[in-house]
């Protein structure tokens, strides 16, 4: 039977990535393992922005070199150890923004493995699944470096992963700081003019 509505799909089921690659349906969703997480239809305009706003530094920083900076919707599979095959990842993400390095990661249907910088910007609705849920997929993935958006107080909370693959938070940077990420230090970004509407 072909799944092309949300209603068809059990909630409380774990699926698996070849499970999602079946699937028909209208709502972008998401995996965290195994469990569907439904994603809003829309992001806000001011979501949006904040999306551009540190798109572009990094776009522009990442030219000439080998690492390279997406957008979602952009499927980022992250496999459990050594659960490389689409019907064993249970988990596929769609980050606002991730930096991957390293171009083996790379295929015609995204990411698979550990972008090496993420950023997602909190929306209404989706703040637990990113600050619980998906910061524990991507620390147990070896994500290097996340940083969450808060456009709620114009701040950015940034984690990176430790030699015990554990993220460690630094301080809340907010508009009066510029924020370099650890893997890229030459990359300074104001965040002023990021939060300025």
């Amino acid at each position: 039977m072909e799944i092309t509505s949300l209603d068809q799909l059990d909630l409380t089921r774990q699926y698996t990535y070849a499970d999602y690659l079946t699937w028909r349906v209208q709502e972008r969703l998401e995996l965290i393992r195994g469990y569907i997480w439904k994603m809003s239809p829309a992001p806000s305009r001011r979501h949006q922005q904040l999306v551009g706003k540190f798109y572009l530094p990094f776009g522009n920083y990442m030219k000439g070199k080998p690492c390279q900076v997406f957008m979602a919707p952009f499927d980022v599979r992250l496999p459990r150890k050594n659960k490389l095959t689409n019907e064993t990842i249970t988990t596929v993400v769609q980050p606002d923004l991730c930096i991957i390095c390293d171009p083996a990661k790379l295929d015609d249907a995204g990411c698979i493995g550990a972008p090496d910088l993420v950023i997602e910007v909190l929306s209404k609705g989706n703040t637990k699944k990113e600050m619980k849920e998906k910061f524990d997929a991507y620390q147990e993935a070896g994500v290097r470096e996340y940083w969450i958006v808060q456009p709620e107080y114009d701040n950015v909370l940034v984690y990176t992963l430790n030699e015990q693959g554990q993220f460690i938070g630094q301080h809340p940077y907010d508009e009066s700081d510029t924020l370099a990420p650890l893997i890229f230090p030459n990359l300074q970004i104001d965040l002023h003019e990021v939060f300025e509407e």
